[in-house]
């Protein structure tokens, strides 16, 4: 087992999915419904597991029925990165129009807050690269983390402030652009590699 494959995946889901990014706008949202805060917890992660399993599934296979490379995918799916961490750090505000609802676990915190645009184009570009295991792997940890996260976000929110939350989501957001520039760049040497 190569351990540095799994440890790969694991923190460029870590970054993606970006839970601690999504602890404000979790407590904000839930701030009238305080007694359902864990089922919406659960909910979140169970949903945005199975969004980026499911898009895993489907994804690549109609990839292979279209003949797209993963090559390509690293490409398009790296600049696409690139606009979600640069909107994420410019626009933070972009994410917290929504209503109080026992449903937020589903829309809006599961997806696409968590099983975002960031996440699905990494499951995807991760699969091509380092196959099934060890991305649903990575994906059934994160979320864990992700739900544990949830599960605990006042105590959380009261030991870092919402300062220090926002702090961490700018950071990895900043991370996301650094691993779309990666993603690029690979994906543009093999393609040379190819054509050239």
């Amino acid at each position: 087992m190569d351990y540095e494959i799994y440890l790969t995946c694991f923190i460029s889901m870590l970054i993606a999915i970006n839970a601690p990014g999504v602890l404000p706008i979790f407590i904000s949202m839930t701030a009238e419904i305080p007694e359902q805060r864990n089922m919406i917890a659960l909910q979140s992660a169970l949903t945005a597991f199975l969004v980026s399993a499911g898009f895993m599934l489907l994804g690549a296979v109609v990839f292979r029925a279209i003949g797209i490379t993963v090559h390509d995918f690293m490409v398009a799916g790296g600049i696409l990165l690139f606009i979600f961490s640069v909107v994420d750090i410019v626009f933070p505000e972009s994410k917290t129009r929504h209503m109080a609802s026992a449903a937020l676990g589903v829309v809006p915190i599961g997806t696409p807050l968590l099983a975002g645009p960031a996440t699905l184009t990494t499951t995807l570009v991760l699969l091509g690269n380092y196959g099934f295991l060890p991305v649903i792997v990575s994906l059934i940890v994160c979320f864990i983390l992700a739900w544990a996260l949830l599960y605990n976000a006042e105590f959380i929110m009261k030991l870092i402030g919402s300062n220090g939350a926002l702090a961490f989501a700018k950071i990895a957001s900043l991370l996301l652009a650094a691993i779309a520039v990666k993603l690029i760049r690979s994906g543009l040497v093999e393609l040379l590699k190819i054509h050239g």
